[in-house]
């Protein structure tokens, strides 16, 4: 087990700043838990486990997508968390997946109140748009976003600076049998994830891809996940120029039309 220093939760807020910024803005996808994990893992000094708990974390939400109004577990705070508790707790990745849950649902909650009082500054916004009122609209949209960003700073200062303690204490006063649980569930959630993301992308095309995929993976022993990342990597881009071929052939058949002039 380790304590995390004060200048470690500062920065750990910083980079909940950053990522809770791209987050709301869905910029550049640096919110995602592999990511987030990952620096959490080398502001802590833990890479290793941050890239263990990242690649867990990541799959348990790769199904998980806000759609409209919904807002799915927040995959910052179970990134940052998973490794936190890891850390502080010494507990393995798949435990700390199930005990960093209850913090992802708070700031889950925390940005569905956004979503819903932020509502009042519309009537500012269509005011401004309507005269046309550029920098008051881009002054209200930075408010906005500030406030999440800073919501964001606050709220893993003190789930991992403020309250490691208590999470210390809270998990060494668990009994084996549920500690054993949460092992448990945080071993199935990845493949839960991964199941959910299948649901919507995989189609009978593909299937031969996950097929070749799964025997690569299960059958073949090898060190690493690095010679079925190149299988994957080989299907992508056979699939990338096939695809490619076939739109410029329609493209070139709907130009130029069928010729009939040989009687063929």
């Amino acid at each position: 087990m380790h304590d995390i220093t004060l200048v470690q939760g500062i920065s750990l807020a910083i980079m909940a700043i950053i990522v809770g910024i791209d987050f709301w803005l869905e910029g550049l996808f640096i919110f995602r838990p592999i990511i987030v994990s990952t620096l959490t893992g080398l502001i802590l000094g833990d890479l290793q486990t941050g890239l263990i708990a990242g690649a867990l974390t990541e799959l348990a939400f790769a199904g998980l997508t806000p759609a409209g109004g919904t807002q799915p577990p927040n995959p910052v705070l179970a990134g940052v968390m998973t490794v936190v508790i890891a850390y502080t707790t010494g507990t393995d990745a798949k435990t700390a997946i199930g005990l960093a849950l209850p913090f992802s649902f708070l700031m889950q909650y925390i940005i569905l109140f956004y979503y819903s009082s932020f509502s009042f500054f519309m009537a500012k916004a269509d005011k401004y748009a309507e005269e046309a009122d550029i920098k008051s609209f881009i002054r209200l949209n930075i408010l906005t976003t500030s406030i999440v960003a800073v919501t964001y700073g606050i709220v893993v200062f003190l789930s991992t600076y403020v309250a490691q303690d208590a999470m210390q204490l809270l998990v060494k006063s668990m009994p084996a049998w549920l500690t054993h649980g949460f092992e448990i569930a945080g071993g199935i959630l990845p493949a839960v994830g991964f199941g959910m993301l299948l649901k919507v992308m995989l189609k009978g095309q593909y299937v031969p891809y996950l097929i070749v995929g799964f025997l690569v993976a299960s059958f073949i022993p090898f060190s690493n996940l690095l010679p079925v990342a190149m299988v994957g990597a080989a299907f992508a881009i056979y699939e990338y120029f096939n695809s490619k071929n076939k739109a410029q052939l329609v493209q070139k058949v709907a130009v130029e039309g069928d010729d009939y002039s040989e009687g063929i």
